[in-house]
């Protein structure tokens, strides 16, 4: 099966999208987006607010809680030039949030703009937090390819968190073809994230509004939390012709011990928000097929790699994983699954867990629009020429849609 995978053509995963088709803001009221519902073939649409009567009563149903963070900082050296340090991931991504109570220093690995500008040295500046004026200082530790490894130091007692809150861009979605602005620091959030991390927003959570949320509970839906903080590889367009050729960029994840036993309750069936929900969830099953057969793996090893699904025939039942992972994590203490994650979900992989997607439209030639094919089983682009047909409004801020294969 893994080179049938891998062998398959980014070509014919290709749409035509034309630049006003991509919602360059978001709609005034989040839960007013139009929703296409793709059930079981049948392709019709409503609006978002009404997307709980599509839910099953009891359904469990998963968001990413992740915060983007304002990841993006500018310096300037003393002939001028500016240094643009985007921030990707702490050195030690297991400890973000110690990360980001630092008050002195930290090491990220971030991508740097007029890099051919920076050969070396410290670029400083200085900026107000809180009140408090704050000698902010950038050294490059090591550059072995396109991320480089970046020392951040500073003075005043601040934490890193209200550094990049102060005086940090909230990075964008470069499709979108303009600056940041003052309200995406709101608008490009969904309504309950929480840990901060991410470099881009889980986007199929924004259109939740809390008028949602309370429709879901009035229909016994059960929503839940894990965390996956993206990185700027969820931009990352396949270059190559094969998909053999695209290295997957990899993830950090999060979830409680409860949530994979409330998993297990309801037989290992969800429905997710976003692309981000799906590969935590279905990176679960690996992760506990990998302890159900090893249970001296340590926890720091715990990781899914590109071609996991593929590279021989899974037989463990997707409850029979979780219950594994479980009992992993009771024996030894950990009432928090972290790990990392490169799943490729493409077309030929099996679902384990996910049951129905709630997602946006996705950029042509991408590995996300392959996850959407993947779900539902090829059918992609009835979807993609419905949307295309009926003035759907694509990417970050455009509209939504529910998948249920």
């Amino acid at each position: 099966m893994i080179e049938s995978v891998k062998n398959i053509e980014i070509a014919e995963y290709d749409y035509p999208l034309p630049d006003e088709r991509i919602a360059k803001y978001p709609l005034k009221e989040r839960d007013s987006s139009k929703l296409l519902i793709y059930n079981k073939g049948v392709v019709g649409e409503d609006v978002f607010r009404n997307l709980p009567e599509y839910i099953p009563a009891g359904s469990l149903m998963v968001f990413n809680n992740t915060k983007v963070i304002q990841a993006r900082l500018r310096f300037r050296k003393p002939s001028g030039a500016q240094i643009e340090v985007f921030c990707l991931e702490p050195e030690q991504p297991s400890d973000y949030a110690l990360v980001f109570q630092q008050t002195e220093c930290c090491v990220w690995q971030c991508l740097v703009g007029n890099s051919n500008r920076w050969k070396g040295g410290l670029l400083s500046q200085s900026v107000v937090v809180g009140g408090r004026e704050v000698t902010l200082s950038v050294e490059r530790v090591s550059a072995p390819g396109s991320v480089n490894s970046v020392r951040f130091s500073w003075d005043g007692g601040v934490t890193f968190a209200e550094l990049l809150e102060s005086v940090g861009e909230l990075p964008i979605p470069p499709y979108l073809n303009r600056k940041t602005e003052e309200s995406d620091l709101n608008t490009y959030q969904t309504v309950y994230s929480k840990i901060k991390g991410s470099v881009a927003a889980p986007t199929a959570g924004l259109h939740f509004t809390p008028a949602v949320f309370d429709a879901m509970r009035t229909r016994g839906v059960d929503c839940r939390e894990v965390t996956l903080h993206v990185g700027a590889g969820t931009f990352k367009p396949v270059k190559s012709e094969l998909i053999a050729d695209h290295e997957m960029h990899e993830e950090y994840i999060e979830v409680s011990r409860e949530l994979i036993a409330r998993m297990i309750a309801g037989d290992a069936s969800v429905v997710a928000v976003g692309t981000t929900s799906v590969r935590t969830i279905e990176s679960l099953y690996y992760i506990g097929a990998a302890v159900a057969a090893d249970s001296s793996i340590e926890p720091d090893s715990l990781s899914v790699n590109q071609w996991t699904a593929y590279e021989k025939e899974h037989t463990l039942p997707a409850v029979d994983a979780l219950r594994a992972l479980n009992d992993y994590m009771q024996a030894r203490g950990l009432e928090k699954i972290h790990a990392h994650t490169r799943i490729m979900i493409a077309p030929g992989y099996k679902y384990r867990i996910v049951k129905a997607i709630v997602t946006n439209f996705h950029q042509p030639k991408s590995t996300l629009l392959l996850l959407v094919s993947a779900f539902v089983s090829g059918d992609w682009k009835k979807i993609y020429d419905y949307a295309l047909a009926n003035d759907f409004r694509f990417l970050s801020y455009g509209d939504s849609s529910l998948l249920i294969p």
